[in-house]
This record gives structure tokens, C-alpha cells and sequence, in this order.
């Protein structure tokens, strides 16, 4: 989310929020859309994508994983940032698996059905063992799942369970959801955190422990985690036991080290004290694959860099406006400044990695025929006129998070002061930063401020729902009855082709009406140090467990 992470296609709790907020921080922090990343300006780096690297030679023993940050939990109910998943995720598993190429599998339920638009049937996987040796059971499933309607628990992604009237066992290994209305979404989003099952037992007997660093979890991955030492490192163990042959892990431990600080980080995997990491920083990118100690590299992304517009009653509440400040932007310079180069200009919200399923129409509708706005001053300047808006002022709220939001923050005053509005840059604390994603008052008096948007289902409505009318995350409450009309009619539709038609159609009017403005899509960035080998470069890390698919080179 995010920063800001989008929760699926229903309103996000304030927890929720809070979360994408912090992730939105952390993720541009570290560089992966952002950072300077050491190129002239209309230069253009030389990457290409890579959805596998060389098979492994064998198991290895131990290997080193670099994080920006500790998790904050590794309670799957809270689990909603980049340090926290890419742990959980070769821990805890879901009911189905989300897979580097985004397409959705059979997980701990060995099948699933939808006999009826308002229920999803879950044969439980026999054969499955929790970390301490007790059988998984259709039980388990049933209570880890109640958790995120739990007000007490307040999970993170409560939005997915929204739509949910019980769950039930309906049989020994079976498990049943009767939904308030047809939700495509929910079981869409089982491939995450929302699908995780834990062992009731080890819930009760944790209490509010449970997730931290003293009470631990007691998942079915691959992995079990053995020592958490707070502020330095968490230790994983290859779990002898687990069900699935095909990612049995391949070392005997990883061992995740926490580092906040760039250089620090960039100079662990330059020396081959850390043997890989998520999110290089840009600038560090060149330096990595000059430095003998392995190699950068570049996989599916599903986030889109994007200006919210968060006050429609100002100046941006015209459309000309909008588009104008759009049209004004060098958004290539912008990927050249803030992210070295590593990205592509975007006029959606989306990326096509997440289309999966849909037709070819349909991706025909929401990318080829999207309106471009290329950067055209002159124009650009006409429409400020004719909107009236000439000399009245925007603000944009930015915070001291890194050259990204420095590099943006700046592009976007120049734009519009050059199309004749009045621009001020006001800078918060990060700690205020995040709240602009929570709490409306800390908007009060911002019409602009950034986010790098990633889904974490293969849908975009995803996106598109949180535009709806009234949605906690339309943070500028925009609204429009034909784009409301047609999200929700496409949350009703099982076959993802068809769905993906009427989703077209809401990209489209996104793109028309630009409630969020769109800059920039970037791959995700993976390094592999010179004793390893077997990443899957994908966004996908945060729910896949990645870690078990690495060996020696």
C-alpha cells in the first residue's frame, strides 16, 4: 500500500491505514522507486526483467538476508509492511499461494469452490504439520481466519473480511465462508497475509504475545523461526517436516539482519558480510554489480508512483487543472532524478502484472487506448487560464524521507509555478507523513502529496475499489456515480476476463478524471551476493515463501 498499500476493494480500517502509510515511508526510503540513483539527467540505464535466477548447485548451509527495518510484528493480523512479510512469508502460509508471476495456486487448501455467489467452499490440505509437530486441521483454518473480524484483534486487513457473515467447518476438512454479498476479492486476496493459517492452540497459549519477539508464531512454512533478537536479527530454520517437496528450503538457516542505514546496508552487500537483499537502493545499484560481490536484479513490480490529490475544493478541484499540472511535469526527468533511471513513465494506476486473467480487449482498453499527457507547457499553461486558476496557490506536503521525496516535491512546485499557479512545499515529520494516510485532519490544508501505490492481489480492482465514492483511501473524496457503477458491478463478476472488461472501464475514467495523478512504474530490485543462488525477483517476496527456493551457487 502505499507508501501507501491498497487494501482490496473495501473500506480500510485506521490500523490499516497506519500500515500502508509506514510501508509508503519505508519503501521509498530504501530507494526502490526512489534515491539518487547517480544518472544524468535524460539518461536512460541499460535492466531488463528477470523472473528467475540460475537453478542453485546444491543446499547450502546458512546464508544472510539484509532489511531496511525490523518487522514490527510477525502477527499475520498486523503483518502489512515490507519488513515484516518478506519474514512471514517463509514462516506462515496462506490458504492459496501467490506465485512470482502473480498468478494465484492452491496453497494449505488443496482446492477450492464457489458454489454459490455468496460462498467459497475450502478443502483443507491433509498431511500438514505445524512447526511444534501437531496436525493442521480444519479447526485451525476457522479460528485464524475469525481473527480479522475480531475487533479486539484489530487486524490489518479487516477490509478483505468486510463482506464475510461466518466461517465455518463444514466437514473434517472443509471449511466454509457464506459472504454478506458476492465478493470476487475475498478469495483473491487468500494468497496473502488474510490467508494465513496459524495453530489455534499456539493462539491461545500466546495470547498477546503472539507474533512479537518473545511469543513467536507456529506456521507450516518452510522455515520455523528459531531466535529473534530484537533490534539486530531474526534466525529461520528449515522446518525437516514440511508438506511440500517442491519448495522444500535449501539452506539450513537464513538470517535476516536489520540495518536502517543506506550506506550501511549498500556496504554489507559490497563486502559479502550479507549475502543478498530486497529494495537496492538505486544509487547503490552500479556499485553492487561493480564490486565483484554479486549481482542487481530487476523484477515484477506491481507499484505505481502517484501524486494523491487530496483536496478537490481547491484548485485541483478543476479537471483542466488537474490535467494541466500533469501535462506540466517532465516525468522522465523525475525517473532520471529520483530513481536513477530505473522506471517508465505511466498515465494508468495500475500495472499490467496485475491484469491476471483478463483479455486481451480489455488490456487493449485500460493501457493502449489511455490518454498520454505528454509535457507541454503551453497548453498546459491555456488550461490554468481557462479554468481561471491563474496566480491561486497549491500545496504539497512532502517530508525529509529521502532524495525521492526531495527530487518530486520540487519537480511538481516548478511545474506548477511555470504554468501560473502559486506553489508551497510544506515539510512534516515523517510521523505526520504517515498520518496524511489515516486520519483526514492531518489533510486539512494538503492538495498534493506522493505515494507508491502496489497491489497484493492479482486484480486491479483492487485499486479501483479504494477510488470509490466514500472508500477511506479516496483521500481527496472524489467521486463519480458511472466509475462507482461499474466497480461495483465488476466485484460481482467470477470469470476474470469478463471482470477485467468492466475494470477497463474504470481505469479508463481514472485516466480521464485523474483523482490521483500517475507518474511512474519501476521494477522491484533483488540482490544476490556470489555464494547464493535462486531468487525469483517479484514483489511477490512478500507473500511467497522465496527464501526456501535459495542454495549455493
Amino acid at each position: 500500500m502505499t507508501r501507501p498499500i491498497p487494501t482490496r476493494t473495501r473500506r480500510r480500517t485506521r490500523a490499516t491505514a497506519v500500515a500502508a502509510a509506514t510501508l509508503c515511508v519505508a519503501l521509498l526510503a530504501t530507494g526502490c522507486t526512489g534515491g539518487s540513483g547517480g544518472q544524468a539527467t535524460g539518461s536512460k540505464p541499460e535492466w531488463k526483467l528477470t523472473s528467475q535466477t540460475e537453478k542453485p548447485s546444491g543446499d547450502i548451509d546458512s546464508y544472510s538476508w539484509v532489511s531496511y527495518a525490523e518487522p514490527s510484528s510477525l502477527d499475520y493480523a498486523h503483518a502489512f509492511d515490507y519488513s515484516d512479510n518478506q519474514v512471514l512469508a517463509n514462516v506462515c502460509e496462506s490458504l492459496l499461494r501467490l506465485n512470482p508471476d502473480y498468478t494465484l495456486t492452491p496453497g494449505l487448501a488443496a482446492s477450492f469452490t464457489h458454489p454459490t455467489p455468496t460462498s467459497w467452499v475450502y478443502e483443507i490440505r491433509s498431511g500438514v504439520s505445524f512447526h511444534d509437530g501437531t496436525p493442521m486441521t480444519a479447526n485451525d483454518v476457522v479460528v485464524s481466519m475469525r481473527r480479522h473480524l475480531d475487533p479486539a484483534v484489530g487486524s490489518s486487513w479487516f477490509s478483505v473480511y468486510q463482506n464475510v457473515a461466518s466461517i465455518d467447518q463444514t466437514g473434517d476438512h472443509e471449511v466454509t465462508v457464506t459472504m454478506t454479498k458476492p465478493d470476487t476479492q475475498f478469495n483473491l486476496s487468500m494468497g496473502g497475509s488474510a490467508g494465513v493459517v496459524e495453530s489455534a492452540a499456539t493462539l491461545e497459549k500466546s495470547g498477546s504475545n503472539y507474533g512479537n519477539s518473545s511469543g513467536g508464531v507456529n506456521c507450516t512454512g518452510p522455515f520455523s523461526m528459531t531466535e529473534w533478537k530484537s533490534g539486530e536479527s531474526i534466525t529461520l530454520k528449515r522446518f525437516a517436516n514440511y508438506w511440500d517437496p517442491a519448495l522444500k528450503a535449501k539452506s539450513g538457516e537464513v538470517k535476516f539482519l536489520f540495518m536502517n542505514d543506506t550506506n550501511a546496508r549498500l556496504n554489507a552487500l559490497k563486502s559479502g558480510q550479507v549475502d543478498g537483499g530486497w529494495m537496492v537502493p538505486a544509487e547503490g545499484i552500479s556499485q553492487l554489480n561493480s564490486s565483484g560481490a554479486g549481482q542487481v536484479y530487476f523484477g515484477m513490480n506491481t507499484a505505481v508512483g502517484d501524486l494523491v490529490v487530496s483536496n478537490l475544493k481547491g484548485p485541483l478541484g478543476d479537471l483542466r487543472v488537474r490535467k494541466a499540472l500533469l501535462m506540466a511535469l517532465d516525468r522522465q526527468g523525475i525517473i532520471n532524478a529520483a530513481a536513477g533511471g530505473y522506471g517508465e513513465v505511466t498515465n494508468a494506476l495500475t500495472t499490467p502484472s496485475v491484469w491476471v486473467g483478463a483479455s486481451k480487449s480489455a488490456l487493449s482498453t485500460a493501457f493502449d487506448n489511455l490518454q498520454g499527457y505528454p509535457q507541454d507547457l503551453a497548453a498546459a499553461k491555456k488550461l490554468v487560464e481557462d479554468a481561471g486558476a491563474t496566480g491561486k496557490e497549491i500545496t504539497y506536503v512532502t517530508a525529509p524521507i529521502g532524495n525521492d521525496f526531495s527530487v518530486i516535491s520540487q519537480a511538481t512546485a516548478a511545474a506548477a509555478e511555470s504554468i501560473g499557479l502559486k506553489a508551497t512545499i510544506k515539510t512534516i515529520t515523517p510521523n505526520a507523513y504517515s498520518a496524511l494516510f489515516s486520519d483526514p485532519t492531518a489533510r486539512e490544508g494538503a492538495d498534493l502529496f506522493y505515494t507508491s501505490w502496489y497491489l497484493s492481489s492479482p486484480d486491479p480492482l483492487e485499486m479501483y475499489a479504494v477510488l470509490r465514492t466514500g472508500e477511506f483511501s479516496n483521500y481527496g473524496n472524489w467521486s463519480n456515480p458511472e466509475f462507482d457503477s461499474i466497480v461495483n458491478e465488476a466485484i460481482t463478476i467470477d470469470d476474470p476476463a469478463k471482470r477485467s472488461e468492466k475494470t477497463a472501464e474504470a481505469q479508463k475514467i481514472a485516466n480521464d478524471q485523474l483523482p490521483w495523478l500517475p507518474l511512474s512504474t519501476g521494477p522491484m530490485t533483488v540482490f544476490q551476493g556470489k555464494r547464493i543462488s535462486g531468487v525469483s525477483p517479484s514483489i511477490a517476496f512478500l507473500y511467497y515463501p522465496w527464501a526456501a527456493t535459495i542454495g549455493a551457487r
